[in-house]
């Protein structure tokens, strides 16, 4: 059962798939505790490595594992199965944090084996997601990408990027530096239920113009894009991204993996529910009367009639607001590599 909850995306803890024993909340208990819990991650790598043919990277960062901003969309939401957790409110409210990125990132750009080249932070979950104001890990590791000046490339749609402007400007200066904002409304109350604990549009807005202003260059994502949800407003997120000084945009279609798929239904039925019906028809629209399709090429576009016109407003509007101007290619050839502890004393010696 899905009960609202306050500040987050849904208050449903679907079944793990890939567990044999379940616990479930009986509806006259008490809501379940919605503290956010931090966890330990005691990974020893630190890059995730990608081989999907519709992604532009190879290698990714993601300093956390879960994500309180609680967007119900969320297509990362199923990787919480992975670790025992639910899809629901345990991707939401149990972060796994992990505390060494940076010592494991410098680790693995010290190796000979390591090639330069542009590195996604993120790519799953938010880098810059509420507990990154205290903890201060994705900083830490934006160090060590300036300290080797290997290319990065942010996404987020946290406007406490802003407090990292000076690493990024830096980085930019040397080539090696890009940002995306992800902005999926600009109407404030749709924003805070779908995306409850992240930023408002504005500020989103506002990072970008204080990333452009530093010279950092940065674009907009308007993803994901629900059909008969936030579709029409295609135009004017690119036209407010542009005014603050974006240089470029992209979008991808909403995905709904299971138990996504169940979780937005919910969500609709509890928030829009004059407008489900034709919310979830649309979404099927887009993808050959099926909620979902994995299929690489289909996945981050959609087909049919109705994914070809959200296309076409979409290159429209790029077009019109200037927004076809892609990031400068990575500087590669920037790549360097510090002498490490052990090598400044072998000098002295």
């Amino acid at each position: 059962m899905d009960r609202p909850l306050s500040k987050r995306g849904t208050g449903a803890n679907p079944e793990n798939r890939y567990e044999r024993l379940h616990v479930s909340y009986d509806p006259t208990d008490e809501d379940p505790p919605l503290a956010t819990e931090l966890y330990r991650d005691s990974s020893k790598t630190i890059l995730a490595e990608n081989d999907s043919p519709d992604v532009g990277f190879r290698f990714s960062l993601n300093p956390y594992r879960g994500c309180e901003h609680g967007c119900i969309y969320c297509y990362a939401r199923p990787s919480h199965e992975y670790l025992s957790f639910s899809a629901g409110l345990d991707f939401e409210r149990r972060i796994l944090v992990k505390h060494d990125a940076a010592q494991l990132l410098r680790k693995t750009f010290h190796s000979a084996k390591w090639q330069p080249q542009v590195v996604a932070l993120s790519g799953n979950t938010d880098c810059y997601q509420p507990v990154e104001r205290r903890l201060g890990i994705t900083r830490a590791c934006l160090e060590v990408f300036r300290d080797f000046l290997n290319p990065v490339a942010v996404i987020t749609k946290s406007a406490l990027i802003s407090r990292d402007v000076d690493l990024l400007a830096e980085m930019a200066g040397a080539g090696t530096a890009s940002v995306m904002i992800s902005i999926t409304s600009l109407d404030h109350e749709l924003a805070r239920r779908m995306e409850p604990r992240a930023a408002q549009p504005e500020r989103r807005l506002d990072a970008i113009r204080t990333l452009a202003s530093a010279g950092v260059p940065v674009g907009v994502m308007t993803a994901p894009i629900v059909p008969g949800l936030n579709d029409e407003e295609i135009p004017a997120i690119l036209a407010a991204a542009a005014e603050a000084g974006a240089r470029t945009a992209g979008w991808v279609m909403v995905r709904l993996p299971k138990p996504v798929d169940e979780l937005f239904g919910e969500w609709l039925e509890r928030n829009y529910p004059a407008r489900r019906e034709r919310v979830l028809h649309r979404i099927r629209e887009c993808r050959d009367g099926r909620i979902s399709d994995a299929t690489f090429g289909r996945r981050m576009r959609g087909q049919g009639v109705y994914a070809e016109q959200i296309e076409a407003l979409f290159k429209l509007s790029v077009k019109r607001y200037g927004l076809d101007r892609p990031h400068p290619p990575a500087n590669l050839a920037a790549f360097r590599r510090p002498p490490q502890a052990g090598d400044q004393l072998s000098l002295l010696m």
